[in-house]
């Protein structure tokens, strides 16, 4: 349940670490007027909603495009109620979700902080151009988040 008069923000990218449960914990613990939203965080729950609501596919296409396709209602109405999208991009994958979703929040209007290394600094040079805040640590994220609803 979403407590009104909070900001929404919505938790993109990188889902094989715990920095979602990280930036909530802190924020819950500085009482922070915000709700959280986030897509599913288990790779193949994720990856096989498509054919285990639809049905199976022979072809491994068809049976992304079916998750994917289903992961886009979830991911783009989480996207449209949140004021925030903050987007993690780790090192080990190529979060090529979570570029799409900072050009959907971004394209929506929506305030967008990237998160990530400076070793991604290249190759997400486009997307930090129209991000509000880049942090390079969770501890960051946390203090934009407590500034901006002080």
């Amino acid at each position: 349940m979403l407590e009104k008069n909070y900001l929404n923000a919505y938790l993109s990218g990188e889902i094989h670490s715990d920095w979602r449960e990280n930036i909530k914990q802190k924020v819950l613990s500085l009482k922070l007027p915000i709700n959280f939203l986030s897509p599913v965080t288990n790779h193949s729950a994720s990856d096989d909603c498509g054919v285990q609501i639809l049905g199976e596919e022979n072809k491994k296409f068809w049976h992304d495009y079916k998750g994917a396709s289903i992961n886009s209602i979830r991911t783009s109405n989480m996207i449209e109620k949140s004021s925030i999208v903050i987007v993690k991009f780790g090192e080990k994958y190529r979060q090529w979700n979570a570029a799409f979703d900072a050009g959907m929040a971004v394209t929506l209007g929506k305030s967008l902080i990237t998160l990530h290394d400076e070793s991604l600094d290249h190759a997400l040079k486009e997307i930090d151009a129209a991000s509000n805040a880049v942090c390079r640590t969770e501890e960051q994220v946390i203090l934009t988040l407590k500034y901006v609803t002080s």
